[in-house]
């Protein structure tokens, strides 16, 4: 069929997984009734069903947790919900999750030990027996805005903008304070307030003082730091109502304030040709939690749908005569007054059974829309609206006009136009009963009346055909706001094509570099994982990914023990001694080591002799991957070996010169601290010749635009390195085995949860498993750098997004490296979850 220009584009949305539930004879997941999903933006999935029972009959309520990149290795917690699951709501840091249900309970829920699999539900609220319709944390006062006008600008500040936004609550000093607000049926608002000691201070109000049946609600947020709730009582001859709601803390008491806004009528029902059609309103949403002022409405019959799209005004009120005369002061200036109008209404639809919104903060004015489409970049512009017959359409937020189409299994393709006439064929039809936009629009996921979950891929330009350099503009947009924000970026890697890859990665290093140096040090680890999840994607560059793991963790490394320096006399100057060891380290290039060490004062090196001796296997790593390195510059003609980038990396080798210094120090004080080389003659002194090597080829890279190529007898002298030391094996990550790279030939992947898929990866990583250990081969510790041997009986856990392992328990008590292990705690150092392993793990 030709796209005509209503009709939306069928190339711009395509199915990338489907994962379902195994069928078991004697208790199965069936999808609740309502169901309700919510994604974060860690790129995790919380959505529910009812584990149904056959022999006892009865119902659990289940919540499931699955991240996006591993979708069968789902978490299923029974909520302890009695009733079922009304709303589930993720914070802004996607690290807690709200639950509530149809008896008023609200739950809290949150990591245990920092585990994306494996949550406990640690504080809650309740109002006894009145089913929750609309929940929210409170707002947290940060707003970004995306200007599309400016994504060729050089500065992030300008592109991504702080939006001056209050927050809902703020404690002494102005940080915002934590909580959630909930609408009851019974028209009841309740907000409850997280103390920094862990208390909740609960408040419940009703919304206005002839309460009366709230079937839909919403909750959104205004600048100024007040809540607007929107709800309805079913009824499309009703209206839909709207109130401010205030929140204070009064002598340590919550305390709630309403004051009832204007309200309307849907325009489906004053019209006369469709007047008694859509007696039900079924979706009430405002476009975004922080923006109130703009609201969705959705209302519906048996068989068909109307969406309507209104915006809130500030209108002139017109003034009579009569009244100007008496009154100067009105004839001057005309009095205003807000008014809800109408801003778009789609025709007579199929029948609507979920919304989902765009969460991605677009600036919306005139020149940003005229610019996002003449460069066709519509993340953010749409908004998804899954219908009865399986089929998806995306609109747009304003006009509603179809951007994009999705056609499911079961719904008619427009193609044979007679079929639609014949009656629908018997038996209820798949569709999605709930639905989220990824938090950059770019992908979509849905669980259907069999609660089977899909992942739909959403074409930036909406399956518009771009020039390469366009795509590659759309997607390092929107790269550069998840690493501003700190946000997962997964669902733009279903986009990048093994072609983008190298691309992509030069110029996010472009326009990184094009930053101030302050925020550049903020984001230097995060472009450092940004660069190596792209580089998985393309055979020809899946090497670097363990170079760039290995910078992260040089990084890691160089900050921890250069921290551990203490300067020798309290009053010292303004640098501290790492800084001091950095300056120094640069500016004298001499390729001998004790001349390097002379400079430095060495009382501020002076640690414990415990200290020392726990740092060992990180010492012991720095040291292997200097002889690593330097024994492979001879052979630097093939970019497949892993570490071949850091031959030409002047900053790397640097940090790794200051560390050999710094070592040698530590050597003197504690001899069993030093890395232990197996050398061929025992009068050898391997870190003085590794000294030496290493700065010669860092002399040879050190300014970034001025490479030379190292000289003959330096790679004569590294030729012979594997005759005089021993060369270590070097432990790279384990190329992942998330589903990214799967979905790469655009081929429907079906997978099952609790089942690792046994799917073969595309041939990158057969070339690659030469650097990898094989099954039953010694595992290591990652981070620790310990030996956890063939079959570990220590419990471990791994990255979701670098597949890092790494012991769960400390075995250390000494603070060095307790101080090490807090760098990675919470997040792996590539900045993705951690997730525990089964034990069986070999």
């Amino acid at each position: 069929t030709v796209p005509c220009p209503l009709r939306g584009r069928a190339g711009g949305m395509d199915l990338a997984y489907v994962c379902e539930w195994e069928k078991k004879p004697k208790s199965n997941h069936c999808p609740s009734i309502p169901l309700v999903c919510a994604w974060s933006c860690r790129n995790l999935i919380a959505f529910t069903t009812d584990l149904r029972n056959e022999e006892e009959k009865d119902l659990t309520h289940m919540v499931h947790i699955i991240d996006t990149e591993h979708p069968w290795d789902v978490y299923s917690v029974n909520s302890g919900h009695t009733e079922v699951i009304t709303c589930l709501e993720w914070d802004q840091s996607g690290s807690r999750l709200l639950s509530a249900d149809a008896d008023g309970h609200i739950k809290c829920w949150s990591m245990t030990d920092h585990l994306a699999n494996s949550w406990e539900n640690t504080v809650g609220s309740v109002v006894e027996g009145d089913p929750v319709v609309a929940l929210s944390w409170l707002h947290n006062g940060v707003k970004l805005a995306l200007h599309v006008e400016k994504s060729g600008a050089s500065n992030f500040g300008e592109k991504f903008s702080r939006v001056k936004f209050s927050p809902s609550l703020t404690l002494f000093g102005g940080k915002p304070m934590e909580g959630w607000i909930a609408v009851t049926i019974s028209g009841l608002v309740t907000v409850s307030l997280l103390k920094p000691n862990g208390q909740v201070l609960t408040a419940t109000e009703s919304l206005c003082r002839l309460r009366c049946r709230v079937a839909l609600a919403d909750v959104a947020f205004t600048g100024g730091g007040n809540i607007v709730v929107a709800t309805s009582d079913g009824s499309s001859t009703s209206p839909v109502q709207f109130y401010k709601v205030c929140v204070s803390v009064v002598n340590e008491k919550c305390k709630i304030d309403t004051e009832i806004l204007p309200s309307l009528f849907m325009r489906c029902t004053t019209d006369p040709a469709r007047k008694d059609k859509y007696p039900a309103i079924t979706h009430l949403k405002f476009l975004a939690r922080d923006m109130s002022e703009q609201v969705l409405l959705c209302a519906s019959n048996q068989n068909n749908s109307i969406v309507e799209c209104w915006s809130l005004r500030k209108e002139g009120l017109p003034v009579n005569n009569i009244f100007q005369q008496i009154s100067p002061v009105v004839g001057d200036k005309q009095p205003m007054i807000l008014k809800w109008r109408i801003l778009s209404a789609t025709n007579d639809l199929d029948r609507v059974s979920a919304v989902a919104l765009p969460k991605l903060p677009i600036s919306l004015t005139n020149t940003d829309l005229k610019v996002a489409n003449d460069t066709k970049f519509f993340p953010g512009l749409g908004l998804a609206l899954a219908f009865h017959d399986g089929s998806v359409h995306i609109v747009h937020r304003l006009s509603l006009q179809m951007m994009a189409v999705f056609y499911g299994s079961s719904s008619q393709r427009p193609v044979d136009e007679p079929a639609l006439k014949r009656p629908r064929t018997a038996g209820p039809l798949v569709h999605f009963k709930a639905m989220q936009l990824s938090w950059t629009s770019l992908a979509l996921a849905g669980v259907d009346s069999h609660g089977k979950l899909s992942m739909l891929r959403i074409s930036p330009s909406m399956g518009h055909v771009l020039d390469m350099n366009m795509s590659l503009r759309h997607l390092l947009f929107l790269l550069e706001y998840c690493m501003v924000t700190g946000y997962d970026w997964w669902d733009i890697l279903l986009h990048v094509q093994p072609s983008m890859v190298q691309n992509l990665v030069e110029k996010l290093h472009e326009e990184y570099m094009r930053q101030n140096t302050a925020l550049q040090q903020v984001l230097s680890t995060r472009i450092v994982a940004m660069k190596a999840s792209l580089c998985k994607l393309s055979s020809s560059t899946i090497a670097r990914v363990c170079d760039y793991h290995a910078k992260l963790f040089l990084i890691a490394i160089s900050c921890t023990l250069k921290s551990l320096l203490r300067p020798h006399f309290l009053n010292t100057p303004d640098k501290s001694p790492g800084d001091r060891l950095t300056e120094i380290c640069s500016k004298i290039t001499d390729v001998d080591i004790d001349k390097v060490m002379i400079n430095l004062k060495t009382e501020e090196f002076v640690l414990e002799m415990t200290t020392l001796q726990s740092l060992q296997q990180l010492i012991q790593w720095v040291g292997d991957f200097v002889l690593y390195l330097l024994a492979s510059l001879p052979n630097q003609g093939s970019p497949v070996r892993p570490g071949h980038s850091f031959l030409r990396d002047g900053a790397s080798l640097g940090m790794f010169r200051e560390l050999m210094v710094v070592i040698r120090i530590w050597g003197l004080l504690k001899p069993s601290c030093l890395p232990v080389y197996t050398a061929t003659s025992d009068t050898q002194d391997s870190m003085s010749l590794l000294f030496r090597l290493l700065t010669k080829l860092w002399l040879c890279c050190r300014e970034e635009n001025h490479i030379t190529e190292p000289d003959d007898a330096l790679i004569d002298e590294c030729c012979l390195l594997p005759s005089q030391l021993l060369i270590p094996n070097i432990d790279w990550l384990p190329i992942n085995d998330g589903i990214i790279s799967k979905l790469q030939n655009k081929q429907l992947v079906r997978l099952q949860f609790g089942k690792a898929p046994g799917l073969v990866g595309h041939t990158v990583s057969s070339q690659f498993d030469a650097f990898v250990r094989a099954p039953g081969q010694p595992k290591i510790d990652h981070l620790r750098r310990l030996h956890l041997g063939a079959y570990p009986t220590e419990e471990c856990k791994s990255c979701t997004r670098c597949g890092c392992v790494t012991m769960l328990k400390s075995p250390n008590k000494v603070t060095a490296v307790k101080q090490w292990e807090q760098r990675w705690i919470k997040n792996c150092l590539c900045g993705g979850l951690w997730r525990k392993m089964p034990l069986s793990y070999s």
